[in-house]
This record gives structure tokens, C-alpha cells and sequence, in this order.
């Protein structure tokens, strides 16, 4: 019995000193949408929180994601460039050259597939591909796993993302989606004009903008929308300024780059990519995936010659450029993340 008893203490001795597990749930992250936007579709698997995002954001400019610790997703996509790379092709940590310019990264939280080529179908998935690209930051994420592992800030920040610990590869491409999300950019003239010609409720400041709105912007809307006239209404219109296609843009008479059709096999899908949106298009030079023309009246003449068999005037184009430039609107407001130093000669782990 004596024994017995001592056991129980002991028992309840070590039950007290044991610490109790702590959990951690993460804040939802309230997203505003505009209101002329339609509905951001949030996988049920990827929610967005307040701790999520504001990783996502570290992640975002976190150079240890690439092999030599010096290029991150911000590299190639920079804040004043809409999220784009003013390069023509972006290189990778090795010195090589890519062979299609970034497209602007502002928002992607209403598409629904991925690169020119479409080829991921998920935000997430497009996610994992670059930081494996030999020609991009060429790294396993066994690798840059490890790398973040090593850190307990990001140790902590994974945990009160996901709400436990661990990191891993899904867990790094759901925070920067996450942030990426969070990119809308809205709150341009040309908001004001499709709300009023839709017949939708305006705001105050909404009104003060449309009587800046001049008359060159509303003709260069118009020939823009035209059948008759430009007729790129087809392929870019309602507020997110792109219709969910591939296109040929009748660019090249023989197909270097298959485009949707290296990924289908499909001859009738050679030469076709996807639309991108026309939003912020005064930031994102160089235009087209090949980065063909840095120069926006230049864009535009090619685009209508080569697409729609079409001779633009030098007063057509340029009254299409005077609408272009009202699709410049709010860009998204990033804060660089003061990141901690990178582990500098850390040995890396044999699988």
C-alpha cells in the first residue's frame, strides 16, 4: 500500500509540473473587395488570416528561398512595376535568362489558372514552381525548408499561421498566396467610368473623379470598345479588364514558344496564352509575353495589326492610349519585412 501511494504521488507530482499544450487559432483576415468587383473565390483549404498573410509577406521578400540566398518572388516582381518586372525576361540566380517577361502579380485572386501558359491551376500550385526552376531561384524545397527551419521567427509565424507546428513546402506556397491575394488594385478613373456607365451607385469621391473624367478618355473609351474601331473589348473588359481566355496575339508567323499548346499537345492551341489584364498598364512595360514592345502606342498599333487586321491612325491610337492611362489605379501598399540575416555557410542536411 505504501508503495502504491508513493507511486500515485509521484504521479501526480509529474502531471503538475507538466506543462498543458498550447494552442493557437488564427485571426480571419477581413479582405475588401471592391464593390464593383465580383467575389473573391478563397479555397476552403487555404482561409485567409491575419497571421497567414503577414507571412506570406516575409516569404515574399525572403532571398533564402533561392540557392545562393539571393533572389526572392520580389525579385522579379517589383512593387512599382504593379508587381511586374520592367526587364524584358527575368534572370535567375545562375545568370540565365528566362524566355517570357513576369506578368503583373495585382489581382490574381479572381483567376483561376496560371502563367502564360496556364498551366497551374491554382494560385498555390503556380507558387510552387519557381523556387525549383534551374533557371529561376533553383532550390529544392527540401532545401529551402530546411533553411526556414532553422529560423525560430519563422519557426513561430508558421505555427500561428497554421495554428501547429511544422513547415513545409504547402505551407510556404498557401502564405504567399495568401498575400498575394491581398494585391487588389482598383480605384481608377476607369472605375468611376464603368460604375456610372453600368448604372452604379457612386461615392462622393467617386463623383468628384468623374468630373475629372475629359472627353479624351471617354472617345478613347469608346473606339477602345468599338466594333468598327479597335474592338479590344472582346478581350479585355468589366472591372478586372481581361476575359478568362487564351489568344493568339498574331505576333509570330512561326511559333518559338508553343504557348497553351506546349501544355495541351493541341495544334489549335499554338501560339494562344493568356490574356492578361490591361490594369496598370502604364506601370508594367515591357508589353506581351515575349516582351516584344516596350513602348505603349507602340503596343497598341501591333496589337491592332496583327490581332484584328486593323490600321489604327496616329490620332486613334493615341486616343486609345489617353483611356489606357485612366486604368492606372491604387497599387497595393507593401511594407518590406525586416527580415533576419540569412545563415550564412549553414551545412545542408543528405537525403
Amino acid at each position: 500500500m505504501f508503495r502504491i501511494l508513493i507511486f500515485l504521488s509521484i504521479l501526480l507530482f509529474l502531471s503538475a509540473c507538466r506543462k498543458d499544450k498550447t494552442t493557437f487559432r488564427p485571426t480571419p483576415y477581413a479582405l475588401e473587395i471592391p464593390s464593383h468587383f465580383p467575389d473573391m473565390l478563397i479555397p476552403s483549404d487555404n482561409p485567409m488570416t491575419q497571421e497567414g498573410v503577414e507571412l506570406g509577406r516575409w516569404l515574399f521578400y525572403e532571398k533564402r528561398l533561392s540557392g545562393n540566398d539571393s533572389m526572392s518572388c520580389a525579385s522579379c516582381h517589383l512593387s512599382q512595376s504593379s508587381f511586374s518586372d520592367p526587364n524584358k525576361y527575368s534572370t535567375g540566380i545562375d545568370g540565365i535568362a528566362g524566355t517570357r517577361n513576369s506578368m503583373a502579380l495585382i489581382n490574381l485572386g479572381w483567376d483561376n489558372f496560371f502563367f502564360w501558359d496556364g498551366r497551374a491551376s491554382s494560385l498555390e500550385q503556380q507558387i510552387l514552381e519557381p523556387i525549383p526552376n534551374p533557371i529561376e531561384m533553383h532550390q529544392s524545397w527540401t532545401d529551402a525548408v530546411y533553411k526556414l527551419n532553422l529560423d525560430i521567427n519563422y519557426r513561430n509565424k508558421f505555427y500561428r499561421a497554421f495554428g501547429e507546428p511544422g513547415i513545409d513546402s504547402t505551407k510556404v506556397t498557401k502564405a504567399i498566396a495568401q498575400f498575394i491575394r491581398t494585391m487588389i488594385s482598383a480605384s481608377s478613373k476607369y472605375d468611376v467610368m464603368y460604375k456610372y456607365e453600368n448604372g452604379m451607385p457612386l461615392t462622393s469621391q467617386e463623383q468628384n473623379t468623374l468630373q475629372m473624367v475629359d472627353v479624351e478618355e471617354w472617345a478613347g473609351y469608346d473606339l477602345f470598345k468599338s466594333l468598327n474601331g479597335a474592338d479590344c473589348f472582346h478581350c479585355h473588359n468589366g472591372p478586372l479588364m481581361r476575359v478568362k481566355k487564351y489568344s493568339n496575339n498574331g505576333l509570330d508567323a512561326n511559333f518559338t514558344d508553343l504557348g497553351r499548346g506546349g501544355v495541351t499537345g493541341n495544334p489549335e492551341d499554338y501560339g494562344k496564352f493568356k490574356v492578361p489584364t490591361l490594369r496598370n498598364i502604364e506601370l508594367t512595360p515591357p508589353y506581351f509575353h515575349s516582351g516584344k514592345s516596350w513602348d505603349l502606342k507602340q503596343a497598341i498599333a501591333v496589337m491592332a495589326t496583327s490581332q484584328l487586321g486593323q490600321e489604327l491612325n496616329d490620332e486613334e491610337v493615341a486616343s486609345i492610349e489617353t483611356f489606357l492611362l485612366a486604368l492606372t489605379g491604387e497599387q497595393p501598399q507593401v511594407t518590406y519585412p525586416i527580415l533576419p540575416p540569412s545563415v550564412v555557410g549553414t551545412p545542408r542536411p543528405v537525403f
